[in-house]
């Protein structure tokens, strides 16, 4: 009798996702800190509206200014968000429509917050944030080389050539692992935020168990905007931070004090911001718990090491010194709060993405023409540079 081997049997059914479908293409802009501006529109208005692409963000919400001007009816709530400078029970308006080129997102929850601080910090009106409300339904490719968006139904996605696909946990935010070094070597998660303007954030309660940083490492106190206001922080350099295979070496760094457990020390160590995720075109697959990055053109663009200590906002059209930290190179160079910029080295733009491109020049010295009380004055401001052992 011949015996045959035995086969395992293989399936002759297998349910296979439909394939993900290109729904819209468009243009996007980007502005301080690599942040990423779609423009849309709510319901039936026609009014154009900016919203800033936010893998940080939660949900998806509009500015209470906007939402008064446009008549949307709001309900208060007993939901809190929660922002490095602040908690805050929040309003939501139910069940509207954002429409983007090419694109009708219906059913969405909007809560209601206030961006007049992010529209002076970009000099252009923020109306509202695009989260994780919108990430969940789509499959969302992002090409920083071109500029431009790409949206797909979920289902099976090919991948390009070249990148890597990381695998990260997920709640309503991607939270991968990195690898920080500098005194020594830490993993921990961190969440994956295109809407924060920097490199890299980490809690001091992370960077002070852990024993990340070194001691000898200079820290610069500087100040950012985020949920509820303004916030001190440490800005400072780590060694190296690694992303999946890519390694990034003297990276900027902030560190802060986490009163409002924005990362849930210690499940989370901060976030990475996307003045350095700016350096992949991704691909972000929220229905697989995917992201795919690629280097692409800016992979080996240096970082911003720049430092001034001036808060610098766009107010009535004017760009104003609001704040200066003692100490700092802006404070030195005699800079005062409420000081009118009028010129930065004989360029004379209101435009103020291009007065903080000027001021990312680390180590220049550059001649400043302020107004103070209606009387011109031209002052010597010398740039500082983080990663000078001595400020």
């Amino acid at each position: 009798m011949l015996l045959l081997p035995v086969i395992p049997s293989l399936a002759q059914e297998e349910f296979v996702p439909p394939q993900a479908k290109l729904l819209t293409r468009f243009r996007f802009q980007q502005y301080s800190g690599g942040v990423i501006l779609l423009r849309g529109t709510l319901d039936n208005h026609t009014d154009s509206l900016n919203f800033i692409l936010d893998t940080g963000s939660g949900g998806i919400s509009l500015d209470s200014t906007t939402a008064e001007k446009m008549g949307v009816t709001t309900e208060m709530s007993d939901r809190t968000i929660r922002g490095i400078a602040g908690l805050k029970k929040v309003a939501f308006a139910y069940n509207h429509t954002l429409r983007l080129p090419g694109l009708v997102v219906e059913k969405l929850d909007f809560h209601i917050n206030d961006y007049e601080l992010l529209t002076s910090v970009y000099g252009i009106q923020i109306d509202g944030i695009i989260g994780y409300s919108f990430f969940r339904r789509y499959i969302v490719r992002i090409d920083f080389d071109k500029e431009e968006l790409e949206v797909f139904s979920p289902g099976t996605f090919r991948y390009p050539r070249g990148g890597y696909l990381l695998k990260p946990g997920f709640s309503t935010l991607p939270l991968p692992y990195l690898e920080v070094e500098d005194n020594r070597s830490v993993n921990a998660r961190f969440i994956f935020d295109t809407g924060a303007a920097m490199c890299f954030l980490m809690s001091n309660d992370f960077a002070e168990d852990s024993a990340l940083m070194r001691k000898s490492r200079k820290r610069y106190l500087t100040q950012v905007e985020g949920l509820g206001g303004k916030k001190r922080m440490d800005y400072t350099i780590v060694k190296s931070l690694k992303i999946g295979p890519y390694k990034f070496r003297k990276v900027p760094a902030h560190i802060f004090e986490d009163d409002f457990n924005v990362t849930s020390y210690p499940q989370l160590g901060g976030l990475i911001g996307n003045d350095l995720l700016r350096r992949f075109n991704m691909i972000i697959n929220y229905p697989e718990q995917s992201i795919h990055l690629k280097p692409n053109n800016h992979f080996t663009e240096t970082f911003d090491y720049s430092y001034t200590g001036l808060g610098v906002y766009m107010v009535e059209g004017e760009i104003r010194v609001i704040d200066v930290i003692p100490g700092t190179p802006g404070d030195k160079a005699g800079f005062e709060a409420g000081d009118i910029i009028f010129a930065v080295d004989n360029n004379f733009s209101k435009n103020i993405k291009t007065l903080k491109t000027l001021l990312q020049n680390a180590g220049a010295s550059m001649q400043v023409v302020v107004f103070r009380n209606g009387i011109p004055k031209v002052l010597t401001l010398k740039i500082g540079d983080i990663r000078r052992k001595r400020g």
